[in-house]
């Protein structure tokens, strides 16, 4: 009995010194192991953060005009914390300021009210910021009215009006710019998650709920350096959230400069020259739908100037835009204004192209001296290929063939490649020239422009054929067993064809064949292109065969004027051709405009002292009219600018875009009839310039017409501060 009286001593033992192992074991991880999280929470209840946002840096074009600024406006904010002190709650402040901004109560409640709380809108309407912190509640409010609220304090107490900046866009020579510049919107509930799950480092504040991020174009790319760090007070605080003094205060460091390398002046005219172009086809019954053009500097890559068509008021995002707006610019039934033709647009490039079909031959043992046959057409396989309009020119040169743009001599250089990488049977590594070439001038990737918006188009050549089937081969062979019913039921036909061509596709549909290679030698068939990779090709030939990136943007500077990061040239790439190859390219290229399709749009310009190389291009676009292209670059005996510029459904290339390109040239050069003064050139200067513009003590550039261009010319009546819907 005594026995088990021990053994029960023992046991209580052992679970009582379990227990208070596990007891300490506790202790000392809450006290010391997770102690300093329990510290930190601590902290935060004891301390609120206000957070005041940086004013965002400008926009320079390449000589200082600014293209984005800041302007000041008077902003009408309410404390809540004050109002909640009021008799009635604020309710009777509420009333009076919607009457003397004449801004609605139901507004204005929805904007005090915090994000997540029962009965608040969506952000932006409700108050995602602190509420240590005036909420603002009315901007671009009079001088009068701001007046009228501070003098009368008692009758709006915990109401505010100071001065803040806010986005601007000056718009220097009526420059619209809307798809390099960008623009700003409100931080999303879904960035600040992003946020917190990623982290942020130790000196970065990071996004705050109020603040205004890039949304395209520059503002989007570069936003790190425009967004600049907010300031930060640090309130003490009570447990009833009172608030007890201020701890620490930091003040926001503003955001940096952008400096282009686009100038606003030649920006504005290469506008209008494209709008001219369009009306140009239009006048010719053609549909005109869409366009781009591009100036770069080939000896760096650095972009002068870019315009797409259509475009937008880029000022529509000021302030927020609404639902009906954002509609009208991503409509399709308006050609969707937002969408960039110069790096998101796809057009085939015609016969732009057959430089680089050239180039191909060339370094594949085609005789850049022999003499060719261009008939008017040529049968290959099963199918017959004609020239533009079927015309012939005989035995020719391949300049010839160039200035003239024979599409048959470039048939049966295509067709000879591809029967010597075997045909239907192709060899185990194909060269697959042409298709492989393209890759080399940039065509089938992105160009790696310092933008956010950009499409990589594609070459239709072996590979995308194989790509293209691997995709779609299953519903092909699904097709072709069940036919198209949807359509046989209103055009028996079509359904046929159809499914032929559905039968065809299902087990030969990965065949590169001869009408494959022969429509990619004349930029026809499945290759599509960007206008800026168009661009960059030519300048590449310009330049001596060197690929660049281009880039829009020439350096960031700091408020105080000085360098923060220069924006050097960066080389895609090297054409693989010979010094003997690119030579007789630009040649080719310079007597097109002498003798060629290119000719005839320069009529009295003094080539013989500003001599341009060019080259035409009309694409041909089933079930549309056929797209104007006009490719170019000048001087061609010391290059300085490639210009491409197209239209969709527009027409010839000489006839739509050639005219508007060579008043561009005239406006670069100085060119005034036969006289030739580099005095009038459109750019200051008569050139692109590497300096970078000198800052003001009052942090503005240093530009004559700066304060008549950023002064404003009239009050603003007031608006709501969350105008944003999108």
């Amino acid at each position: 009995m005594q026995d088990k009286s021990v053994i029960r001593l023992k046991i209580i033992r052992v679970i009582f010194l379990s227990l208070m192992i596990t007891l300490v074991g506790r202790l000392f991880f809450l006290q010391i192991s997770t102690g300093e999280n329990f510290v930190k929470a601590s902290q935060r209840n004891a301390f609120r953060e206000i957070y005041t946002p940086p004013v965002r840096g400008l926009i320079l074009d390449q000589v200082g005009r600014p293209v984005v600024s800041n302007k000041s406006t008077l902003v009408v904010s309410v404390n809540t914390r004050i109002l909640e002190n009021t008799e009635d709650k604020g309710a009777s402040v509420i009333t009076r300021l919607s009457q003397t901004l004449q801004i609605s109560e139901i507004y204005i409640r929805d904007r005090l009210t915090p994000c997540g709380t029962k009965g608040a809108k969506r952000p932006p309407i409700c108050w995602s910021g602190s509420l240590f912190q005036p909420i603002p509640i009315a901007k671009d409010v009079s001088r009068l009215v701001a007046l009228e609220i501070m003098e009368q304090r008692t009758l709006f107490p915990g109401v505010s009006a100071e001065l803040i900046a806010v986005r601007d866009i000056p718009r220097p020579f009526d420059v619209n710019m809307a798809h390099i510049i960008g623009y700003v919107g409100p931080v999303t509930d879904v960035e600040i998650e992003k946020q917190k799950q990623e982290g942020i480092s130790a000196d970065d504040i990071g996004l705050q709920n109020n603040d205004s991020i890039g949304r395209s174009g520059v503002e989007r790319f570069y936003d790190s350096y425009l967004r600049g760090k907010p300031g930060v007070k640090v309130m003490a605080v009570d447990k009833a959230a009172n608030i007890k003094g201020v701890v620490s205060e930091t003040d926001p460091e503003s955001g940096k400069y952008v400096v282009l390398n686009v100038d606003a002046k030649l920006q504005s005219l290469v506008e209008e020259q494209l709008s001219a172009a369009i009306d140009r086809a239009r006048s010719k019954n053609y549909v005109g739908e869409s366009g781009a053009a591009v100036v770069v500097d080939v000896k760096n890559g650095n972009i002068l100037a870019m315009a797409t068509y259509p475009s937008y008021d880029p000022r529509i995002w000021l302030g927020g835009i609404t639902n009906e707006q954002f509609e009208l610019l991503s409509n399709p039934k308006n050609g969707i204004p937002l969408i960039s033709r110069a790096t998101q647009g796809l057009f085939v490039p015609a016969s732009i192209y057959k430089v680089i079909t050239t180039a191909a031959a060339a370094e594949n043992g085609f005789d850049l001296n022999a003499i060719y046959q261009c008939p008017p057409q040529m049968e290959i396989g099963t199918r017959v290929f004609r020239n533009y309009e079927s015309i012939g020119f005989g035995p020719i040169t391949l300049q010839r063939a160039i200035e003239v743009s024979c599409d048959t001599v470039f048939y049966d250089i295509a067709n000879t490649l591809w029967l010597r990488d075997g045909g239907l049977n192709p060899i185990d590594k194909p060269v697959d020239a042409v298709e492989n070439m393209s890759f080399a001038f940039g065509l089938g990737s992105k160009t790696g422009i310092d933008l956010p918006e950009e499409v990589r188009g594609r070459v239709g050549g072996r590979i995308f054929k194989r790509n293209f089937w691997d995709k779609n081969h299953e519903v092909w062979c699904e097709r072709a067993e069940k036919g198209y019913p949807e359509v046989e039921a209103v055009d028996p036909e079509r359904a046929k064809m159809l499914q032929k061509f559905a039968t065809e596709n299902c087990t030969e549909g990965m065949r590169f064949r001869a009408g494959d290679a022969v429509n990619i030698s004349i930029g026809q068939g499945d290759t599509v292109v960007t206008p800026l990779q168009m661009a960059m090709a030519y300048a590449a030939i310009a330049n001596g065969g060197t690929v660049y990136e281009p880039r829009v943007v020439k350096a960031i500077m700091n408020a105080d004027g000085s360098v923060a990061e220069k924006i050097e040239p960066k080389v895609k790439n090297k054409l693989p051709i010979s010094n003997e190859t690119l030579k007789y390219i630009q040649k080719s290229l310079e007597t097109t405009t002498i003798s060629g399709t290119g000719a005839p749009p320069f009529v009295g310009f003094p080539l013989s002292r500003i001599p341009v190389a060019t080259k035409t291009g009309t694409g041909e676009v089933l079930g549309k009219q056929s797209t104007s292209w006009f490719a170019s670059y000048a001087p061609a005996n010391n290059p300085q600018y490639a210009v491409v510029l197209m239209v969709a459904q527009g027409g010839t290339g000489s006839g739509t875009s050639a005219p508007s390109v060579r008043r561009i040239y005239e406006e670069l050069f100085g060119i005034r009839g036969s006289t030739i003064d580099p005095a009038t050139s459109i750019l200051e200067g008569g050139a692109p310039t590497s300096k970078l513009p000198t800052i003001r003590t009052d942090g503005l550039p240093d530009y004559p017409e700066i304060d008549e261009l950023l002064n404003p010319t009239s009050s603003p009546s007031p608006t709501p501060t969350s105008g944003t819907t999108r």
